[in-house]
């Protein structure tokens, strides 16, 4: 078996060896981040209950000596406060991300996404655990006139039920930072990209395009402006800014510099696969209520600190086609 540090790559460690709690711990962004953590000399209590986890993520994490997996749902506050007790620090990755299918099951984002968030702080006020890092989501700005958005743009009409979900999410944080002397650590991501990737357009996409090369259809018109940014470069992002930012509430966008057009993405997608799909297009600049024609962060703040990404979003895009294609089990798993 490799090991970890083969996986993930030689990368500077965290200074101070802390016990982390990892909600979400089987996801695509958790395992990688629990896998990192492993990697730099830490603790990890993980905390799923494989909803949409998978078990082949923790497989390296597992023969870990300094890894504990908690089997468990983090809307069971009894079992999340027990999990959590000995912690020093808490990722809290654990959500509903289908941000698509928000209006068809609108309790999903409240319960996952805020209840959840609630339970954790809850959580952390009982089992003395005072530092949080929230996996937010660069949704809450709603369509903002501000771009490349900044974190302190104004926040407009929330535009899907998931955005609302981690604005809220984030309200409860800071309120319990100012209540309880909590630090937190609040990422607002564009979309992530990478390795165990298991959801959104580029991952649909692969799955047509598996299924039947000759055709892909596409919600909207194919126009829509997208950033996202390798997982990788995220974790990075997320591991430095809580060695460097000090203040009670750090809100850090993360993303890439630019940006491209689901168009552009859909070309190399097809490059990469070597396919000439016909195209059908739904129409219309929105592929879904709440879809965001134009999403650009503004990342002057974490790239204050010293972060820059090392993958553009062309080499993010490619690297996880290459991974789909690679193993075929994360495309079955998620049928």
């Amino acid at each position: 078996m490799l090991s970890i540090s083969v996986i993930i790559g030689l990368q500077k460690p965290l200074e101070t060896k802390l016990r982390y709690f990892v909600t979400g711990c089987a996801g695509f962004i958790g395992s990688t981040l629990t896998e990192r953590l492993l990697s730099d000399g830490h603790v990890v209590v993980g905390y799923d209950n494989f909803s949409t986890g998978q078990e082949s993520f923790l497989r390296v994490a597992s023969g870990s000596a300094g890894f504990r997996l908690a089997r468990g749902d983090v809307l069971n506050q009894a079992a999340l406060s027990e999990a959590m007790m000995g912690a020093e620090f808490v990722f809290h990755l654990a959500a509903n991300a289908d941000v698509r299918f928000g209006t068809d099951h609108p309790r999903r984002d409240l319960e996952q996404n805020t209840l959840a968030t609630h339970n954790v702080l809850e959580a952390m006020r009982q089992s003395g655990v005072a530092r949080i890092a929230f996996s937010s989501s660069g949704s809450v700005y709603g369509e903002s006139l501000a771009i490349p958005t900044p974190e302190d743009a104004p926040f407009p009409t929330q535009t899907s039920l998931y955005g609302a979900s981690k604005s809220a999410g984030e309200g409860l944080i800071t309120a319990y930072c100012n209540g309880f002397g909590f630090q937190s650590y609040i990422f607002r991501f564009v979309s992530i990209l990478g390795e165990r990737y298991t959801h959104g357009h580029v991952f649909d996409f692969y799955k047509q395009l598996h299924a039947d090369p000759s055709i892909l259809r596409v919600l909207g018109d194919g126009k829509q402006r997208k950033s996202y940014l390798y997982v990788r470069d995220c974790i990075d992002a997320m591991l430095l800014a809580i060695q460097r930012s000090e203040q009670k509430v750090n809100v850090l966008n993360l993303g890439t510099d630019s940006y491209c057009t689901v168009n552009d993405s859909i070309r190399w997608i097809c490059e990469t696969l070597g396919v000439t799909p016909k195209i059908e297009y739904g129409g219309g600049e929105r592929g879904w209520i709440g879809d965001n024609p134009f999403i650009f962060l503004d990342t002057t703040r974490i790239r204050s600190l010293g972060w820059k990404p090392r993958l553009t979003i062309q080499e993010g895009i490619v690297r996880t086609v290459e991974y789909l294609r690679a193993n075929p089990h994360v495309l079955e798993t998620r049928q």
